[in-house]
């Protein structure tokens, strides 16, 4: 029994410090930037030496890596669970929701967005598993829209990539000028955040090519 279970417990104790520098990665983003993250800080915060956290990350890259990762896998979560309800009565308001989600988690986890959108770190670039979850994000948007296509609200030859590219330019566009120019406003009232409903709405006039409700007056969750 000590034999099978013993390398589970250092896995599992190896997976908790990994945690552990994780959270404390974040604390130091979210004060000092992005940039300003460096393993002597994160060594200094857990009360170890620098040269101990390479047992878990060969660099500061590789750190980067895993904040890029599961910065994306939490935001996926966020977005899968504005729909784990399944579809409201109205596509638009599920659309919305989808939107609400992406953008809620990105302006209320400022530390890792810098690092998941804008590519802040020179020489920084996501390896494949990292970027893993991002990929899937967007597969899972566009199986989305996919979904709004056949409920009819786009139509039928809408091209969905196109369409795609374009929501992310928008909504992006969102997140950007609400941590750019006013960081730290609630979501609901965030200067740019309550302009979503109106930003989704000239989007989907453009694509759905018909007159589109207010969605203003959608609840958004």
């Amino acid at each position: 029994m000590t034999r099978t279970t013993a390398p589970d417990r250092r896995q599992r104790r190896r997976q908790e410090t990994i945690e552990q520098v994780l959270a404390v990665a974040v604390e130091v983003m979210a004060e000092q930037g992005v940039a300003g993250l460096t393993l002597g800080e994160v060594a200094r915060r857990m009360g170890i030496r620098p040269p101990s956290l390479y047992v878990y990350f060969d660099g500061k890259n590789a750190l980067y890596d895993a904040l890029f990762e599961r910065g994306w896998r939490e935001l996926l979560a966020a977005v899968r669970s504005a729909h784990a309800g399944g579809p409201r009565p109205s596509a638009a308001a599920d659309l919305l929701a989808h939107e609400v989600a992406f953008v809620r988690w990105a302006v209320e986890h400022p530390a890792y967005t810098p690092l998941m959108f804008w590519r802040p770190v020179p020489g920084f670039v996501p390896t494949a598993r990292g970027y893993a979850p991002a990929v899937e994000m967007a597969q899972y948007s566009r199986q989305f829209l996919g979904q709004l296509r056949d409920r009819g609200l786009l139509p039928p030859d809408v091209d969905l990539d196109r369409a795609f590219r374009t929501l992310t330019v928008v909504v992006n566009g969102v997140i950007t000028q609400q941590l750019a120019n006013a960081p730290g406003e609630p979501f609901e009232t965030g200067t740019f955040t309550s302009t979503l409903p109106d930003v989704v709405a000239m989007w989907l006039a453009h694509h759905g090519g018909r007159a589109v409700p207010d969605l203003r007056a959608v609840p958004p969750g």
